[in-house]
């Protein structure tokens, strides 16, 4: 598995790369960077295979909030293969949003194999 503080950080990074990117070609090249092939995508509002059905989601909600980046916003905690990192989307005028969190799943070549995300904080009981 990729190194916490080192290649797995990059790895990340370039991840939301392919969500901040305002050029879609470019926003495509760091997707297929950072994921393997058949990489599956899925949060509360979709489930996407491969980095085309992903870079189209991205690109819908690039047309609704033009000009928002993704931001990585926590260490990278990792262990096995599977990590987790907090994420903030910010919108042109710089609004965040809630933060989120990503869960990934690392393949043994350091590329990424999957990722669930989930939108806000957890909830107290």
């Amino acid at each position: 598995m990729a190194e916490v503080d080192g290649p797995l950080d990059a790895l990340i990074d370039t991840y939301c790369l392919g969500w901040s990117d305002p050029d879609p070609v470019r926003r495509r090249e760091f997707l297929g960077a950072a994921l393997a092939a058949g990489a599956t995508y899925t949060d509360p509002t979709v489930h996407a295979v491969g980095v085309e059905e992903l870079a189209a989601h991205i690109d819908g909600v690039f047309a609704q909030q033009p000009g928002m980046r993704v931001m990585r916003v926590s260490r990278i905690d990792a262990h096995h293969e599977m990590a987790r990192f907090g994420w903030r989307l910010v919108q042109a005028d710089g609004t965040a949003l809630p933060d989120g969190v990503d869960f990934v799943e690392v393949s043994a070549e350091g590329r990424i194999r999957r990722i669930v995300g989930f939108f806000g904080g957890l909830r107290s009981i």
